[in-house]
């Protein structure tokens, strides 16, 4: 027979299964998100992971406070170092990505062009239908 405590036990299980089971939608929705930044600020990201690092209030970009979920990842440059960075997540909305300080790697340099010196003499004498004619 179901009592009302079998009932009320019920319910708050169906609750934390349905909170974990959020959760974790929105731990991959950071994630991905995460993937997008680290790809579009050419970093890598390491384990291919975000953990949840905290859960509480903490301000939006109007100063107010909402609950927030941050997590924390790992990310590097050379391959060789592991910075951290972070992402706050408002619900299903990101809120902010940074992150932590680390070395930008230099830009490609174009390949070196020697300076040639053409003698406009020579050039004509070589290009002979490029010759002006004055009348």
């Amino acid at each position: 027979m179901l009592t009302l405590a079998n009932l009320f036990i019920l319910l708050l299980l169906a609750g934390i299964g349905a909170w974990l089971w959020h959760t974790h939608g929105l731990r991959e929705r950071a994630l991905a998100a995460v993937r997008q930044h680290c790809a579009k600020t050419d970093v890598e990201l390491l384990d291919d992971n975000v953990a949840l690092r905290s859960f509480g209030l903490h301000p939006d970009a109007r100063g107010r406070q909402r609950m927030a979920r941050i997590y924390d990842f790992e990310f590097t440059v050379t391959g060789e170092q592991r910075y951290n960075g972070s992402i706050v997540m408002f619900g299903r909305h990101v809120a902010r990505i940074e992150l932590g300080a680390h070395p930008f790697p230099a830009p490609p340099q174009p390949p070196h062009q020697s300076a040639e010196v053409i003698r406009l003499d020579q050039w004509r004498r070589e290009h002979p239908l490029h010759r002006q004619h004055h009348h």
